[in-house]
């Protein structure tokens, strides 16, 4: 009786994690764009860009991460003021701070205790940029405002340039 409970513990568990998870998922190609979520997610990705790119120039061994911090750091800044009016106009507030699960991946690079820093970093950039610029294209082609339209479409060869900057740095191994 007691595995039973346990199971069930567990299973409900899973499942709880799950669905906490899928909250911060952006909407399936298959489920309608929304602006404002888009407007919200662009925010949180730039700040933890930002954030990340700040580690990168400290704890990176190569040139090659160091330079990708900064220029992260360098573009996505810009990118989140550019941002700004775009959210105001259309009403939607801006996060303040990162969320839990994006300062988790900060912390984790931030206290990186392995010996390849530059690689998973690296790696770790490919997949979040790889994501991004599919998230950006359907914006730029669904947005309904068109400001918002113009940003993405404005910000997915600088989203490239970081995913090919990543790539060199060891991120395609």
């Amino acid at each position: 009786m007691r595995k039973m409970k346990l199971l069930a513990a567990v299973a409900l568990f899973a499942v709880v994690i799950g669905a906490r998870a899928d909250e911060k998922k952006p909407a399936p190609p298959d489920q309608p764009f929304d602006d404002a979520t888009f407007v919200r997610m662009a925010a949180m990705g730039g700040m933890h860009e930002v954030e990340l790119g700040k580690v990168a120039q400290n704890k990176g061994k190569s040139d090659a991460v160091k330079k990708l911090g900064e220029t992260l750091v360098k573009d996505h800044t810009k990118a989140n003021e550019d941002l700004k009016p775009v959210a105001k106009a259309l009403n939607v507030e801006l996060p303040a701070k990162l969320d839990e699960k994006h300062q988790k991946e900060v912390d984790m690079f931030a206290n990186y205790k392995g010996e390849n820093f530059d690689q998973d970093f690296a790696k770790h950039q490919v997949a979040d940029h790889e994501k991004d610029i599919a998230m950006f294209t359907r914006a730029s082609k669904e947005a309904k405002n068109k400001d918002l339209k113009d940003f993405a479409t404005k910000s997915i060869p600088v989203l490239q340039s970081h995913l090919e900057m990543a790539k060199k740095a060891g991120g395609d191994k």
